[in-house]
């Protein structure tokens, strides 16, 4: 539950909030996120938190982190870091939980309300010591993927739960299909 004049911010955890969005077949139109956040209360923030590869030539989360940038979300980024498992595979590694963590906790203060997009267990904690502080918190994520994508003591933890599956209609668009249009192939070439 919401109220129109209670202070909120947002905390996304990107690759948290991506992976749950794509298990439900769906994008987030972030413009239409923040949108709705407005209208449930005074957004005093929207944080967005995500690694970035630095040494590739093209990243493919940049466009959306600079769009994000110039967009009203408060952009918390920091290099991931790659290495090579015991089975020689190609492993990156970004946790943002504790720069989330700490962003929630020094906001505390001016909010009513805190809303964490992740399903991430290790929130739970988090979520504790800002309810201490007499912060009311939501949760963002789902039960419908399978296997789900919220820890269930993150979920029994927060005030309030919210599916995601349930926020499509107002902040989702269709994923976009890699393939090319039906109308760009050749009926012969297939």
């Amino acid at each position: 539950m919401f109220y129109r004049d209670e202070r909120l911010a947002l905390f996304i955890d990107g690759s948290n909030l991506y992976a749950a969005a794509r298990s439900l077949g769906f994008d987030i139109d972030y413009k239409l996120l923040r949108q709705e956040f407005m209208r449930r209360g005074k957004l005093v923030r929207a944080f967005y938190y995500t690694a970035l590869l630095e040494n590739d030539e093209y990243s493919p989360i940049r466009p959306l982190v600079d769009w994000l940038h110039y967009n009203g979300y408060s952009m918390v980024t920091k290099p991931a870091k790659e290495f090579t498992d015991s089975m020689g595979r190609r492993k990156v590694k970004g946790n943002m939980d504790i720069e989330l963590a700490v962003d929630a906790m020094e906001l505390a203060p001016f909010l009513d309300h805190a809303v964490i997009f992740s399903g991430d267990g290790d929130f739970r904690p988090l979520i504790e010591a800002l309810q201490r502080k007499g912060v009311r918190v939501s949760v963002v994520s789902t039960i419908r993927s399978q296997p789900p994508m919220i820890a269930d003591e993150l979920r029994r933890q927060a005030d309030n739960f919210i599916e995601l599956e349930e926020l499509r209609d107002v902040i989702g668009r269709p994923t976009r299909d890699p393939r090319p249009e039906a109308g760009d192939q050749n009926p012969t070439e297939v």
